[in-house]
């Protein structure tokens, strides 16, 4: 029986019959791309390609768990259960668990996290006495894992360093990569670095899938990084049956290594593709669409398409001026109580989306204030928390016992085992080079003289060589259950028996349970297959949608996820768009892109919020409008998309006016900023008689002949250095030295 296509529009379905060859999809936000995807691998299956020859690439493990559900709806399960489907990081790690010892690895590699990376990485900055003071662990991580996006190896990165810093990168690079492969360990980058090695130094390993995937479908291509884009360019080059499905206007991972240019050399890296565009919308209003369509015109780099939908016209959207960061989180706690009302929906329903996840507090105060329920994407993961990490320590070294980092969190977990002692084992493991567990059966040379310390490491030694045993004789959910029965980690927070330790006992407990729902499902329910899920949880794949509360998350996380109602909330120059990007065009277009994708998460309601006065830094700061809102006033006031939530109409409760005589128009801002004349040409302002600008006083009105009209907020100093501190209706709050000044008194 063929496949039914009938439920696709027109464009999707010429999309999803193109079945060989490049071909690439331009898919605008809300335009079913998933729907496309799923369906040209079950249309791929149907026409009789096998499942073993497809590889689907995704960028989020919860995007890899909705296509391959889709695909097993549409054809038969078994089938689908075949295909390789999965994160760029997942499927090469699966690559690598079959080849790693062809590239000085072993098969049971461990994967290391950002947190196990930074403290390898701040044992050799220690080593090679390179000050944390001087330069941070943290930037050398960043640095590193820059390289590594764009393929660039130690050997390769140190013909080019130059300055002390890129210098002092290059030496900690080169151990970093030598001390993983001596702990056989890999960070989350090496999981793409290690691919390329392994097909550039063993052809015949290339060639083997090569032939096996000789159909590749990629979603998001425009996230792809420099290392991605030449696994599949390699995978692809035999057959060039590829398929990729992307959205420029949606490039917002640049600062993680993505290559928007990679969607653009489509065309040239393959001329025979052929291009689809998928522009209808199936997820928002008619407002939002347009509100979108006129932010991302403004982008002059970008592939041509026009976004629309059939869906109703919709609200206008809200746009909040408020006078501080606490009023703006008190305006949207109220109307978020608001919307579960008027569209009786729930908590889980709306989102609150913002460009730094310091914004949270402020939001979070006054959701707890007004007894809403909520969530945040972005906190400390599950797998991150210190209980959980003391236990994945422990299955770490059974399964690989040259993982240092992971062996020396379990010796640390033992009262008894000091950092002296440890130093002693550490010093012993680098002289005879031989991993840190292989010391705890040399305890005579390494010079352990306190018996009651020699028979902690004993013990320690003798449970990771049973549970090594064990491993492949036990049920999972029996054998983590064992091992943590046998560590003692519950006895001892149970005898703390505090708050705290309750909630890392629950904590364990939610371990227990995710380990036999993994076994439930996984094709093998392994320690080593548990470990590697475990390494590969994102951010996003925290979201609980059982959960009935408001998410609070970054623009970043919320890539790929809809809400019937969002906030946008900080849009002010120097948070959205950052500050980084206000002096270059390619990265104020990358934050441009990041406010369409905020724009087009929501489905019926968007809002979005400034303040004039937000806390940042610990100081209070006088914040200006986003230039974003700024740039498409013309536009969004002639279609009427907007209503505007201005504090002048702020009900009873709020704060009140700034300042005495304030008259802000209705998207009036407030600037603080020192200006200083001196140095332009022109009349200055002379002081009276007495010396003293008398006629400039608090709540005047003033014409200054660059900003227009204003009234005077304060004045301070005497004399020549009398300044005052005045409120332009177009340019906001400015401090001025009167003396420069070319303004006189509005009469």
């Amino acid at each position: 029986m063929s496949l039914d296509l009938s439920s696709l529009n027109s464009a999707q379905k010429v999309a999803v019959e193109n079945l060989e060859g490049p071909c690439l999809i331009i898919a605008g936000a809300g335009s079913g791309k998933t729907r496309v995807l799923t369906y040209k691998i079950a249309r791929l299956i149907d026409s009789g390609v096998s499942p073993y020859e497809i590889l689907a690439l995704t960028f989020t493990n919860k995007a890899a768990k909705e296509m391959k559900q889709r695909v097993g709806a549409l054809v038969d399960g078994a089938a689908a259960d075949k295909i390789w489907i999965g994160t760029f990081h997942s499927m090469f790690a699966r690559i690598l668990r079959m080849e790693a010892d062809k590239i000085g690895f072993t098969r049971d590699y461990t994967i290391y996290d950002s947190d196990d990376s930074l403290r390898v990485l701040r044992g050799i900055m220690s080593d090679n006495d390179v000050s944390p003071d001087r330069i941070k662990p943290k930037s050398i991580q960043s640095a590193i894992s820059h390289l590594k996006n764009r393929f660039i190896l130690p050997q390769d990165y140190a013909k080019e360093s130059k300055s002390f810093f890129e210098k002092t990168v290059s030496d900690i690079y080169s151990a970093y990569a030598e001390r993983l492969c001596k702990c056989n360990s890999m960070d989350f980058d090496d999981l793409l670095i290690n691919p390329l090695i392994l097909f550039d130094r063993n052809p015949g390993v290339l060639e083997k899938y090569r032939n096996r995937f000789k159909f590749l479908l990629v979603d998001e291509y425009q996230d792809t990084n420099r290392a991605q884009y030449e696994i599949i360019k390699l995978l692809a080059a035999k057959f060039r049956n590829i398929s990729v499905v992307g959205d420029d206007a949606q490039s917002i991972y640049k600062w993680r290594g993505a290559e928007i240019q990679n969607i653009f050399d489509f065309e040239t890296d393959y001329p025979e593709h052929k291009i689809f565009r998928l522009e209808q919308n199936y997820r928002s209003t008619k407002k939002i669409i347009d509100f979108a369509g006129i932010v991302i015109k403004k982008n002059s780099i970008q592939i041509k398409k026009v976004l629309w939908t059939d869906n109703a016209h919709g609200e206008k959207i809200i746009i909040m001026e408020t006078l501080t960061d606490k009023e703006e989180s008190s305006k949207i706690a109220r109307y978020i109580s608001g919307e579960i009302h008027k569209r009786k929906i729930n908590f889980k329903d709306i989102a609150v989306l913002y460009r730094t996840n310091a914004q949270s507090r402020a939001l979070e105060e006054s959701l707890r204030h007004n007894g809403i329920p909520y969530i945040i994407i972005g906190g400390t993961r599950f797998y991150e928390r210190k209980e959980i990490k003391d236990v994945i320590s422990h299955l770490r070294v059974i399964v690989n016992s040259a993982d240092d980092e992971s062996m020396t969190r379990v010796l640390l977990l033992k009262e008894k085992v000091g950092r002296t002692t440890l130093e002693k084992l550490q010093r012993y493991a680098s002289e005879k080079n031989i991993p840190l567990f292989e010391t705890l059966i040399n305890l005579d040379e390494v010079k352990i003289a306190t018996g009651k310390t020699r028979n902690i490491l004993s013990a320690v030694s003798n449970l990771i060589y049973k549970f090594r045993y064990l491993k492949d004789e036990m049920h999972l959910p029996e054998l983590i259950r064992a091992i943590i029965d046998e560590v003692g980690l519950v006895r001892e927070l149970k005898l703390e028996n505090t708050a705290e330790s309750d909630e890392r006992i629950n904590n364990i407990n939610e371990l227990i349970s995710a380990v036999a729902q993994f076994a439930d499902i996984a094709e093998e329910p392994t320690i080593e297959s548990f470990l590697q899920q475990v390494s590969l949880v994102t951010d996003i794949d925290q979201l609980d949608d059982k959960k009935n509360a408001v998410t609070l998350m970054t623009i970043h996380a919320s890539k790929g996820l809809e809400f019937p109602v969002v906030f946008i909330a900080g849009l002010e120059d120097g948070l959205f768009p950052v500050t980084g990007a206000l002096n270059s065009m390619e990265e104020m277009e990358e934050e441009r892109r990041l406010f369409y994708v905020a724009i087009t998460r929501a489905m019926d309601m968007l809002y979005i919020s400034f303040a004039n006065q937000r806390y940042r830094f610990g100081t209070r700061m006088f914040q200006v409008k986003s230039r974003f809102l700024k740039e498409i006033e013309d536009d969004i006031r002639r279609k009427k998309l907007v209503s505007f939530d201005n504090f002048k109409h702020a009900d009873k409760h709020s704060e009140k006016k700034l300042y005495p005589g304030e008259k802000p128009s209705s998207l009036q801002v407030i600037r603080y900023e020192y200006f200083d004349e001196e140095k332009n040409s022109g009349k200055s302002r002379k002081p009276d008689s007495g010396g003293n600008f008398a006629d400039i006083v608090k709540g005047k009105g003033v014409y200054h002949d660059r900003f227009g009209k204003g009234v005077v907020i304060s004045v301070s100093g005497k004399g020549m250095e009398k300044k005052a501190e005045i409120l332009f209706t177009d340019f906001g709050l400015k401090k001025i030295m009167l003396k420069y000044a070319k303004m006189n008194v509005d009469i």
